[in-house]
């Protein structure tokens, strides 16, 4: 982990610690779940860079452990794992847009609110007994 992070890191526990009630909500991938399914980009210029699965496993790992060891100081720590999100502004190959739709059994891809509600959810009062959570924003792709 590069030591700049692990300063922030650091510095932002020291802070929530002392407040004893606090929430941090990492964004992890469901590629730091499951392995790469190199079908769905052929035929296209994408592609998945391993370091992609390293780091967000790693992430779902590191939100384990902080979880682990802020717990004890009234700190909650979770994960959001999103799958694949439409970007209309970047638009991907539509042979893309297909093939992962056809792996969900919501039968598409999610958009950037669907992930942004999965993030608002941690932090609500609802959810204060809730730390070490990852839910998987996929539209059931990772339940196959």
């Amino acid at each position: 982990m590069p030591p700049a992070f692990v300063a922030t890191e650091r510095a932002f526990g020291d802070v929530m610690t002392s407040q004893r009630a606090s929430i941090e909500v990492n964004s992890a991938s469901i590629y730091g779940m499951v392995g790469n399914n190199p079908s769905l980009y052929e035929g296209t210029i994408m592609t998945a860079a391993p370091d992609y699965f390293f780091h967000k496993s790693g992430m779902l790992n590191l939100t384990r452990y902080l979880a682990s060891y802020y717990g004890a100081h009234g700190v909650r720590v979770n994960d959001v794992s999103p799958g694949g999100i439409f970007n209309p502004d970047a638009p991907q190959a539509a042979k893309f847009i297909e093939r992962y739709s056809k792996l969900t059994m919501l039968g598409r891809m999610s958009n950037a609110h669907e992930v942004g509600s999965a993030v608002v959810f941690p932090p609500s009062c609802t959810a204060i007994y809730i730390s070490w959570a990852n839910p998987a924003v996929d539209g059931v792709h990772t339940a196959k």
